[in-house]
């Protein structure tokens, strides 16, 4: 799956990164139909790969444990980096122990859709919906 950034889109962008090829897809399926431009990444890697060539998106949802760069080291570069420290992060994990977690939101798996939602529309500064 190719990570592009689409300039005729509409909506806010949301970088979706997750390692669950399942997870990962309904998430961007499910922010798609919300009406938001959301972009996959398989891991905290591909993520900043994909960051260092696309314009900054509004908001990252991001899981914690993957292979290739976990969720803290993506988040060790992510607020290294000027022009991504500002990003807000909802971490959606498994893991219940939150204290070593530096992130604006954490929803823990299974995921609370409609207070997912809420919290991206928070974060990308939309209405709540109805």
């Amino acid at each position: 799956m190719t990570m592009q950034s689409d300039p005729e889109r509409e909506g806010p962008d949301i970088l979706v990164v997750e390692d669950d090829e399942d997870a990962r897809e309904a998430l961007v399926a499910l922010l798609q139909m919300k009406g938001y431009h959301a972009v996959p990444a398989g891991n905290g890697r591909e993520a900043l790969d994909y960051l260092d060539q696309a314009s900054a998106p509004e908001l990252i949802i991001l899981d914690l444990w993957m292979p290739v760069m976990d969720g803290w080291q993506f988040r060790a570069e992510q607020a290294r980096n000027p022009r991504l420290a500002h990003i807000p992060v909802i971490v959606v994990t498994a893991l219940s122990d939150r204290a070593d977690i530096d992130a604006n939101e954490v929803i823990i798996k299974p995921v609370d859709v409609d207070r997912l939602l809420t919290k991206v529309d928070q974060y990308c500064r939309r209405e709540p919906r109805p």
